[in-house]
């Protein structure tokens, strides 16, 4: 039996459902990440006098914000990535011992009773302290659900032609596209803050039921059912694996189903044999996340304009745009370039070069016009270098790690690509969790 006797995927429902099922993994934590005015507005508490410091030649702010605002966006990056990163290994455990029905619909039921909880909490008066423990036990649990969800989604596409982890991977790099410029058509609503944010988390509601409905019809699929059934039937494991990504699609179909006398006759796959193998590329997408979550948003939502419209127009519209949607769009443009370009190669010295001179951006965000700002100068004060820098930076993000995740499985022969896809899994997460850390230590450095 082989895949060209599958049916067609009649009106690419399949290939839509997965875009949306893509959709719905990261939009959740960029719903919150691009919220971070309101949250941070409802920690305000009793402010310290404007006090400030006055030097020969300008006037230095003291921060007059309480320690919770202050902290805020350093906390719910650290409370976000850890968690992604236990799960994300707990997933490949669990993934045996648990439905995959259940690991997917539950977890969406889970992020969406939190965004329900979101949208109530809104209306309701809390102090800063309760209100930042919930929010970050919120962002916990989205996170870690997410991880699982996000584990799940890519075995799920495994049972499919390769060309069906395309619309998970779009729907993902769309996610933060989506969520910030819901903020933004909120804000233009003229209404006010906290009910721009309640029909904000509305939005994502209406989002992920629509996902869970999405993944319910997806048995229903002729098309999903002949590739579920033939992975049933047969005890093989992912016969489209990450190697067939750069293939045509009708090349990779024609593979033929693994037999069982296949999955037995093939060789032992060492763990540490296949990481010496991709330690370029796996230490690669990790540096590429350190660098992009060690200044984003920690640092770069805390930018402020220097060129003020009357009636402080742009300022409002400033970090939702030049900030959250400009990276989104601009980390989607550089994951779908790979698709037409893939310079430099899989054994090319450059690569690692290249992301190793991301490095660059650290310093140079850190010059920015970041307020309340204690030790450094400001270097780039006008709004233009603020923006350039974060179309390199965002464009790189998305380009690089592109590039780290495809040849990963490349480097490897094809029975151990699965492997090799779950070591690289696992070092993006660690790469978000240690650039976590790092905004810490990088915003105390201002």
């Amino acid at each position: 039996m082989t895949a060209t006797n599958a049916p067609v995927d009649r009106y690419n429902a399949v290939w839509i459902i997965f875009f949306i099922l893509g959709l719905g993994t990261l939009l959740p934590w960029n719903f919150f990440m691009t919220a971070t005015m309101y949250f941070t507005d409802r920690l305000k508490g009793t402010q310290t006098n404007g006090e400030h410091n006055l030097t020969a030649n300008m006037t230095v702010a003291i921060d007059d914000r309480n320690v919770l605002e202050s902290k805020f966006n350093n906390v719910m990056t650290l409370c976000a990535m850890v968690p992604l990163l236990i799960f994300t290994c707990l997933n490949s455990f669990i993934h045996q011992r648990i439905p995959q029905k259940l690991r997917i619909s539950g977890s969406l039921s889970v992020i969406l009773v939190v965004f329900l909880i979101t949208a109530v909490l809104v209306k309701v008066e809390m102090e800063p302290l309760p209100f930042f423990a919930f929010t970050m036990i919120k962002i916990i649990c989205i996170n870690s659900f997410g991880a699982i969800l996000q584990g799940s989604l890519f075995g799920l596409a495994g049972m499919l032609p390769a060309s069906y982890t395309t619309p998970i991977m779009s729907g993902q790099g769309l996610a933060g596209t989506f969520a910030a410029f819901s903020m933004i058509c909120a804000l233009a609503s003229g209404s006010k803050l906290q009910e721009s944010a309640f029909g904000y988390f509305i939005t994502a509601c209406v989002v992920i039921l629509l996902a869970i409905f999405s993944y319910l019809a997806l048995p229903k699929m002729e098309f999903f059912q002949y590739y579920s059934e033939s992975n049933g039937s047969q005890t093989s494991t992912d016969e489209e694996n990450k190697m067939d990504l750069l293939k045509p699609e009708g090349e990779a179909e024609k593979r033929p189903v693994l037999s069982l006398t296949d999955e037995e006759s093939k060789p032992a796959v060492s763990v540490f044999g296949i990481f010496k193998k991709i330690w370029v590329m796996a230490l690669s997408v990790c540096f590429v996340f350190t660098i992009t979550i060690g200044v984003f948003p920690a640092i770069t939502v805390d930018v402020k304009t220097t060129v003020v419209e009357e009636g402080n127009g742009w300022n409002t519209y400033f970090i939702p745009v030049s900030c959250f949607l400009l990276f989104n769009l601009m980390d989607w443009a550089g994951r779908s370039l790979t698709a037409v370009c893939m310079w430099p190669g899989k054994d090319s010295i450059w690569l690692p070069v290249l992301v190793i001179a991301r490095l660059v951006f650290v310093p140079l965000f850190m010059l920015c016009n970041v307020e309340p700002r204690y030790y450094l100068p400001v270097v780039f004060a006008h709004d233009a270098w603020y923006i350039v820098f974060m179309i390199l930076f965002s464009f790189s993000n998305g380009y690089l790690a592109s590039l780290c995740m495809c040849f990963g499985p490349k480097k490897v022969s094809q029975h151990e690509a699965e492997t090799a896809g779950a070591i690289m899994a696992f070092f993006l997460s660690l790469g978000l969790a240690v650039g976590a850390a790092l905004s810490f230590a990088f915003r105390i450095l201002i």
